[in-house]
């Protein structure tokens, strides 16, 4: 697929923003329904939960601030908005409802947090922004789905709060791999830091022993 890269050089976009220490990870809505093609999954979604193992456990070790995300509406859906409107059947996400829980191979485990949303972005209308400042946090590494939609969203939120967001690429996924290119790409010009995961681990891990990336 091609991007038209030239255009976006020579207008002075992609400018390298390397990460810097304090690191937190952001998992977002790896839960089961996106995680089944029969419900709201697909594409490279299950290979991304699968990378981000590795990267949850890294970030365990290094005893990072780590955020899961889940999508949750009312019961009565009271909560509805916009994002229901244009996709109905989000709304069956409810709190115990089974897609709506955090796949297996991530469970959260004590002193992670996990927020609940009824919007793409993670930061929309919760507490994100406040509890990663509060914990001194830099660059935000930013694994889960869809990267078209909530993981955009996402990135673009954490970059106006001035966080500096890391896109891990394999371990995001989407339901077309059209749009996940697209959008990695489109983030990489405007918004965020690509790495695959070992590469984002060890230039991290440079970076935090006060090495240059």
């Amino acid at each position: 697929m091609s991007f038209d890269q030239d255009i976006y050089q020579k207008q002075g976009f992609g400018n390298a923003v390397a990460p810097m220490a304090p690191y937190g990870l952001l998992i977002i809505d790896f839960i089961n329904g996106f995680a089944d093609p029969l419900t709201f999954g697909g594409g490279n979604i299950g290979p991304a939960i699968e990378c981000t193992r590795g990267l949850l456990a890294q970030a365990r070790q290094r005893q990072w601030p780590i955020v899961h995300t889940r999508v949750v509406y009312q019961d009565d859906g009271a909560d509805a908005n916009i994002f229901a409107l244009k996709v109905p059947p989000i709304l069956a996400l409810r709190e115990d409802a089974p897609e709506s829980q955090i796949v297996p191979q991530l469970q959260p485990v004590a002193g992670e947090l996990v927020l609940r949303k009824t919007s793409p972005s993670a930061f929309f209308g919760t507490s994100l922004a406040a509890w990663l400042s509060l914990r001194g946090i830099r660059t935000l590494l930013i694994a889960g789905c869809t990267t078209s939609g909530c993981v955009r969203a996402s990135v673009v939120d954490a970059m106006c709060h001035g966080f500096r967001p890391l896109v891990v690429t394999d371990c995001v996924g989407d339901r077309s791999l059209q749009a996940h290119e697209a959008n990695l790409f489109d983030m990489n010009q405007k918004y965020a830091t690509l790495m695959a995961r070992d590469v984002a681990l060890e230039a991290t891990t440079r970076a935090e022993n006060g090495a240059s990336v």
